[in-house]
């Protein structure tokens, strides 16, 4: 991506977050195609103080996937059948009470370096309480609980890289 894209996309993306505060929005999403093989994909959200921005792709045709990855997707459907407190996954992302990361980052468990974390194991929360940070492209994006409830496990290391979809705590 050219320096050009780059400046004109962080512009793009400040005026996307404006917008969405200044017209009460929820949620705006656009693409923008420069060419065949390149475009941006943006993506911003407002729930509670949490505005999220995805970082710019490279767009690509994803090679077809191999016939072997087919029998562990068809591995999940024993569990939904069986009752949820008789079934126990190793998979933290399968738990019901995982949260998961919004974005790719860094994850920070405290405010600021030095202070307390937001959270610890056993820790009780309230629905919109910050869990912990993600940075992403230089800004601090605040991870809210989704419901309330107890903090069974903590699965990331305050400093440590989050992928997309990554389960960060359990709760109860």
């Amino acid at each position: 991506m050219s320096k050009k894209h780059q400046d004109a996309d962080v512009a793009f993306i400040e005026a996307l977050s404006d917008l969405v505060s200044a017209k009460d929005l929820a949620e705006i999403q656009v693409k923008r195609d420069y060419d065949d093989n390149s475009s941006l994909n943006v993506r911003v959200t407002r729930y509670a103080a949490t505005t999220t921005v995805s970082a710019p792709q490279q767009a690509y045709s994803a090679p077809a996937a191999p016939a072997a990855p087919a029998a562990p997707a068809a591995a999940p459907a024993a569990p939904t059948a069986a009752p949820a407190a008789a079934v126990e996954s190793n998979d933290p992302a399968e738990d019901p009470g995982a949260v998961s990361s919004p974005m790719v980052g860094t994850i920070y468990l405290q405010p600021e370096p030095g202070a307390q974390p937001f959270v610890s194991v056993g820790t009780q929360v309230s629905e919109g309480q910050t869990l912990m940070i993600v940075e992403a492209m230089k800004t601090m994006n605040q991870i809210p609980a989704p419901r309330s409830g107890t903090v069974k496990r903590i699965l990331v290391e305050d400093g440590s890289a989050v992928e997309f979809g990554s389960p960060l705590v359990i709760l109860e």
